[in-house]
């Protein structure tokens, strides 16, 4: 048979394609974000019922009541969502540049560090109408210094940023080991010192309003900051292509820097929430692992800083809830994180089913 007269013949066998979605709306994408966390609590009860015996209902039952119980546990969910969205915000500036700032961790410890330095130092002489808005200063300071550092080094030698902030988190750990046991009381106890000055004051009768308050202007301005800004634009721009930037005049390496100025900037003020509007006191556990979920937090919610709310609540309350459940049914602490990181897995492998279908096809074959 000529190959004129090439022809297709359908074999009648189907098979699965995978295609990447052109466009894809938020509902949509939340939807299917909805049916994974359904997913997850079904494997997870499954997984709960086979190892432990305990009813799975049982179990939900109490980590939602671990967040939701009464009016503290929900302030406290409010004010664990609030440090890790601020944190969250921090890092996406520079992860939407593609600039991937590992080191959140260190420049929020940085931001606390000024600020608890800033109390010891002058806490008895200042009132806290001074001492408040210049230790909220001081930490945007140090936290953008912090920042800075790896920043610098990448314009200029084009170091790995990602390893450079990474060991930037280790030394600022080190420098807090150090001085909490400098500012101990007795010095050397290793116990963090309480700092009676410097203290965010209630509002409305709750101890946290002032740090929620703070976050969502955070939250607001980083949205407008990020979408209706030109330096918003310019750093969408670096990320898509760097050569793209340079190609239409922007300055990559000013982008570079004042991006990371800003994002360690956002980590001090996370610093100081953490030292004057919640522990009052600071140690080189306080920021506690934030720095690095906070990545998942703002990469989850595709760096929109309004839906990176959702993705905050989501993570805190999974941790509220897995403390709670080892502690009300006796469980070995590693279980409820293992069913949180079942509940995470299958949030994070929903990404793929918003940028990909599968659709079948009948198997076609060529017939000479």
């Amino acid at each position: 048979m000529s190959q004129k007269n090439q022809v297709k013949k359908t074999t009648g066998g189907l098979h699965l394609h995978l295609v990447k979605r052109d466009d894809i709306s938020w509902w949509e994408s939340w939807i299917i974000r909805a049916i994974a966390i359904l997913l997850a609590l079904v494997v997870s009860g499954a997984l709960t019922v086979l190892i432990t015996k305990i009813d799975p209902v049982k179990m939900y039952v109490t980590m939602v009541e671990s967040a939701f119980g009464t009016p503290r546990r929900i302030w406290n969910l409010a004010q664990g969502t609030a440090i890790l969205l601020c944190i969250a915000l921090a890092v996406t500036p520079a992860f939407k540049m593609k600039f991937w700032n590992i080191g959140a961790e260190g420049q929020t410890l940085m931001g606390g560090f000024a600020t608890a330095a800033f109390i010891i130092a002058y806490g008895s002489k200042l009132p806290d109408s001074l001492l408040i808005p210049i230790t909220f200063v001081l930490s945007m300071l140090a936290g953008a210094f912090w920042a800075i550092i790896p920043a610098y080094f990448k314009t200029k030698l084009n170091a790995n940023e990602t390893l450079f902030t990474l060991m930037m988190n280790y030394i600022a750990i080190q420098i807090l080991a150090y001085f909490t046991m400098e500012w101990a009381i007795p010095k050397n106890s290793n116990t963090a010192r309480i700092l009676h000055e410097g203290q965010l004051p209630p509002l409305f009768g709750q101890p946290y309003f002032i740090n929620i308050l703070v976050v969502v202007i955070v939250t607001v301005l980083m949205y407008i900051y990020l979408k209706y800004s030109k330096q918003g634009y310019e750093i969408s721009v670096v990320g898509e292509s760097v050569n793209t930037a340079r190609y239409i005049g922007i300055n990559v390496n000013k982008v570079t820097l004042r991006t990371m100025a800003i994002s360690g900037a956002i980590c001090g003020i996370a610093g100081f929430l953490l030292v004057s509007g919640t522990n009052h006191s600071v140690n080189q556990n306080s920021v506690n692992g934030r720095g690095y979920t906070a990545i998942m937090v703002s990469w989850l919610a595709k760096f929109n800083p309004i839906y990176m709310i959702l993705t905050s609540l989501l993570i805190v309350f999974l941790q509220m809830g897995s403390l709670k459940i080892a502690e009300v049914h006796h469980l070995n602490p590693s279980f409820p994180d293992i069913i949180t990181g079942i509940i995470i897995f299958f949030i994070i492998g929903s990404e793929f089913f918003i940028n990909y279908k599968l659709k079948l096809k009948n198997k076609e074959e060529k017939v000479w």
